[in-house]
């Protein structure tokens, strides 16, 4: 019998069929996210009919991301980098006490986002991704110098993303201070925060782990083209 967290086993496809219907495209079999939200793809099962049924709705030459479970892959779409990540899950509100004013971000503030996001971690964040759930940032002197936001979600859980400092602001822990404030709205609304990040990068792992989260899996994000 699969526990509530199975459905993180397979997210994209998880949140296309829950909180993130209204940016999907695709069948029952398999569907993507709109293109200019987030170059996400997933799978009912990871099958070559999934596959199939998914091509025409690429075009060619466009890249995007199979998270989880590799399926075969038709002719023409080829991997074109593999990215092992942990999965982290916080299980309780985090009791960091806060510095900085943190401000809700949005439409009006799309692209100062996007830009900061493509200076620190770009591929990842398209112009309307901040369309995927609730963004927050820290200003310094009227600029925007870290954000962090939601990315898939499903009924019960919300991934935090887009976690950034811009690296003129770094040291000052404002990405704590933003995971902080994500974590305890979840926890308020009755969702269990998770996310990604590289196995290579232990310095993250740290300071998640420190803040609460723990790893529950590794899950790879694989950078796929359809190349004809």
């Amino acid at each position: 019998m699969k526990d509530k967290y199975s459905v993180l086993d397979n997210p994209a496809w998880s949140a296309l069929n829950s909180q993130h219907r209204e940016f999907a495209l695709g069948s029952e079999l398999a569907k993507r996210y709109q293109p200019d939200i987030v170059s996400f793809v997933g799978f009912a099962e990871p099958s070559e009919a999934a596959t199939a049924s998914l091509d025409p709705l690429m075009k060619t030459g466009e890249q995007f991301f199979i998270i989880g479970d590799l399926p075969p892959l038709p002719d023409g779409w080829e991997i074109k980098n593999e990215l092992a990540c942990v999965q982290m899950v916080c299980q309780s509100p985090i009791q960091d006490p806060f510095t900085a004013d943190v401000e809700p971000l949005g439409e009006k503030n799309s692209r100062e986002m996007y830009e900061l996001v493509q200076l620190v971690m770009p591929a990842y964040y398209l112009p309307d991704t901040h369309r995927m759930g609730n963004y927050y940032g820290i200003r310094q002197e009227g600029r925007l110098v870290a954000i962090a936001g939601e990315r898939m979600r499903t009924d019960n859980f919300s991934e935090l993303s887009a976690i950034c400092t811009h690296p003129d602001f770094t040291g000052r822990k404002y990405a704590q201070q933003l995971i902080t404030h994500l974590v305890n709205r979840h926890f308020e609304s009755g969702k269990i925060p998770f996310l990604h990040t590289g196995t290579t990068n232990e310095r993250a792992i740290r300071l998640y782990e420190h803040m609460g989260f723990s790893i529950r899996r590794e899950i790879f994000f694989r950078l796929t083209a359809k190349t004809k």
